[in-house]
């Protein structure tokens, strides 16, 4: 049984659901700045950084498949945040509004006690822009906060792993 299907987990589950809702809702006001002005990538980074937080709570409690697509998201907000391409930017704020409301999908899914959030949610569109948006990105190797110099090389998020995590989805 993994943590998230044990009748103990059900009150920090219920925690979890609360903060994910919150941090969605930061999510959220960092992609309205940047549909106001798609340029201003210090919103990209910080969509990373609080996703990442999702990501690392979803991480403890065993939602694998909400900690994978978290980190999907932030791969996107660190990679594309490094570009100043304005339309593949557009892109990209787009792609990360279906990303929030996908994993708004996926606590409502854990919330009803259903631990294998994504298998009832129609993914197929959105995979085929992940992978567009992943080979769009595969030339910028940092793909987190990290000052560049400080980064270890093996810490760098490279197309292997974003195509492993897109494969663990079922992507």
């Amino acid at each position: 049984m993994s943590l998230i299907d044990d009748p103990a987990m059900k009150e920090i589950i219920v925690d979890f659901c609360i903060e994910s809702e919150e941090l969605f809702d930061q999510l959220q006001a960092c992609l309205e700045e940047l549909e106001v002005d798609s340029t201003n990538t210090v919103h990209l980074e910080m969509f990373g950084q609080v996703i990442d937080r999702v990501m690392g709570a979803a991480k403890s409690i065993g939602a694998t498949e909400i900690a994978n697509f978290c980190e999907l998201g932030k791969i996107i907000g660190y990679k594309s945040s490094q570009t100043s391409e304005e339309a593949l930017l557009n892109i990209v704020v787009a792609v990360l509004f279906d990303t929030v409301d996908l994993l708004r999908k996926m606590l409502s899914e854990l919330k009803t006690g259903n631990g294998q959030t994504i298998g009832k949610l129609s993914t197929d569109a959105f995979a085929t822009r992940l992978r567009w948006l992943s080979d769009k990105f595969k030339f910028i190797e940092r793909g987190s906060c990290a000052i560049e110099k400080k980064e270890k090389s093996e810490d760098r998020m490279n197309q292997g792993s974003i195509d492993d995590l897109l494969d663990s989805l079922g992507l």
